[in-house]
């Protein structure tokens, strides 16, 4: 006759809370490599930033078809005159039909929101503008 083995319960929950990392450990290993992958792909803008003084006065090319100046209350003014986030898009748009793709000047202030610089940079890409010359005010 067989005789029934009996288990005791340390026997049957040692046997169940063991877990198997490998699956995981696989995981994190392709997901490594895709970041190692991946990496070298992503395009990150650099900004060489030239701080403005008083004292100094930064040339204004004479190339430069606009001067954009971003004051400390986040107004946006072209060329001396105030305009929106919105009508700068349309402004540059008109700009780089008419003149082509030369370098913009943006003079930012200190204190301005990055939002604002940010929205910048992105309407001049869109209208087309390969360069954009940051400078930073400080105060």
């Amino acid at each position: 006759m067989r005789q029934k083995r009996q288990f005791s319960y340390q026997e049957i929950s040692s046997e169940e809370n063991l877990v198997n990392l490998t699956p995981l450990i696989d995981v994190v290993f392709v997901v490594l490599i895709l970041f190692i992958l991946i990496a070298p792909m992503v395009e990150v803008d650099r900004v060489q930033l030239s701080f403005f003084s008083s004292e100094l006065t930064y040339p204004v090319y004479e190339n430069a078809i606009a001067t954009i100046y971003v004051h400390e209350d986040n107004s946006i003014w072209l060329n001396q005159t105030r305009i929106s986030e919105a009508q700068l898009m349309h402004c540059l748009k008109d700009l780089h039909q008419k003149q082509g793709n030369i370098p913009l000047q943006l003079f930012h202030d200190k204190r301005a929101q990055f939002g604002v610089y940010q929205s910048v940079k992105n309407a001049a890409e869109l209208a087309g503008f390969e360069q954009l010359d940051v400078i930073v005010k400080s105060g």
